[in-house]
């Protein structure tokens, strides 16, 4: 339920839509920006998402990071998704923090991202990846399909187009399973939809 004395938040980020991409990796939505390292999505320095990318796609986990500073490396890792192919939004594009931190259990949607709009401009991607359970929880609810288990995939249909839908887990420090483990998911993921 939406509160009136909490302000909303509208999404700070445009949708990162490489055209050649072939996933979707949509998390929640971004922290506020005071614990940001750079102006792109999963941009805490605290979050691991790069740090798994890193793993699965060179075996070192600081191969996106600035060398010396605690932030990663905006143009290297959009050169990187151009590259792969790999789009990059939230399912969420309106919040409210019912906390004052970046948590997603206090993270209330106000308005949904619409995913097919979003789809409708990559013409070659054939998976949507949520990277958390609030994100998977908001496609869900919008979609009515089933719930895919961590680390595996359902088939949906949006929009008549027979997508992939894989559910990952958070690359937030706050998901209890080592870096490595995370990695380890991910790679899976990825060699099963890219054949690295």
């Amino acid at each position: 339920m939406i509160s009136p004395c909490i302000p909303i938040e509208k999404h700070p980020l445009s949708p990162f839509l490489p055209d050649n991409a072939k996933i979707l990796m949509l998390g929640s939505f971004p922290p506020k920006q005071d614990r940001w390292s750079m102006n792109f999505f999963y941009p805490n320095f605290q979050n691991d998402m790069w740090r798994i990318m890193g793993l699965v796609f060179y075996d070192n986990k600081h191969h996106f990071e600035l060398n010396g500073e605690k932030r990663f490396d905006q143009a290297k890792i959009e050169q990187f998704c151009r590259v792969k192919g790999i789009a990059l939004y939230d399912a969420a594009c309106e919040v409210q923090r019912l906390q004052d931190n970046a948590s997603d259990k206090f993270l209330q949607v106000v308005k949904v991202t619409d995913v097919e709009s979003l789809l409708d401009k990559l013409p070659q991607c054939r998976a949507i990846v949520t990277t958390g359970q609030k994100a998977t929880d908001v496609l869900v609810a919008q979609y009515g399909c089933p719930e895919p288990k961590v680390c595996e995939a359902v088939k949906i249909t949006i929009a008549g187009r027979e997508i992939e839908f894989w559910r990952m887990p958070s690359s937030s420090r706050a998901y209890p399973l080592k870096l490595e483990r995370k990695a380890d998911a991910y790679r899976v993921m990825f060699e099963s939809l890219f054949s690295i």
